[in-house]
């Protein structure tokens, strides 16, 4: 069976992101469009969740913020020498929970892992696939969403994502100060503003 037009956003130019949704994508079309795709299409993303493919293109400003938070992060892990692996927005798919995506950003604390234990999602327009549903499959132990910013933090306890007011995998990063420092427009004197503030708590 031929995979269905879901959805369709096209949205104007003025608006940070495109959105189609398709139904009735099995894995081995996601799998063979994810081959197709691969490092030539850096700003798309595709999330599939059983059968469901939505394919997201991301704005100048969706990547600003994205790489502007990935880098204070990093400046967190490493002013407070916190051991960690970057992977990035690689792609993340698990055949028997029918689940994949790219996270913006991610990481896995301590060494390297199949799954990240922390991702990163920057949200400028709504989607149609429960990102959070496809990360519970993949067992990402917290979700950091950034939204009209600031930041929500999921935590994944019991099979289910609980909203946290603190991160419980990094419970000394205070949220508050690093989404303070999310400036896309001031990357360098943001970043270095912020390794300054650490050093002095």
């Amino acid at each position: 069976m031929a995979p269905q037009l879901l959805s369709l956003s096209s949205q104007e130019t003025s608006l940070p992101e495109q959105r189609v949704v398709l139904e009735g994508v099995s894995w081995q079309q996601y799998e063979v469009l994810l081959a197709t795709l691969g490092d030539d299409f850096p700003a798309l993303r595709l999330s599939y969740l059983e059968g469901i493919l939505e394919i997201m293109t991301t704005s100048p400003l969706h990547e600003e913020l994205k790489k502007m938070i990935g880098m204070l992060m990093e400046a967190y892990f490493q002013e407070t020498r916190t051991r960690f692996h970057a992977i990035g927005s690689a792609t993340f798919r698990k055949v028997a929970k029918q689940r994949g995506l790219e996270p913006d950003e991610c990481y896995c604390l301590g060494q390297k892992k199949e799954f990240p234990d922390l991702a990163i999602e920057v949200v400028l327009s709504s989607g149609m696939v429960d990102k959070l549903e496809i990360y519970r499959g993949l067992g990402v132990r917290e979700v950091w969403v950034w939204e009209n910013g600031r930041f929500a933090i999921h935590h994944l306890r019991a099979e289910v994502y609980e909203r946290v007011a603190a991160s419980e995998l990094l419970p000394g990063c205070d949220i508050e100060l690093l989404a303070k420092y999310v400036k896309p427009e001031e990357q360098f004197d943001a970043v270095m503003a912020f390794r300054e503030e650490l050093r002095r708590r």
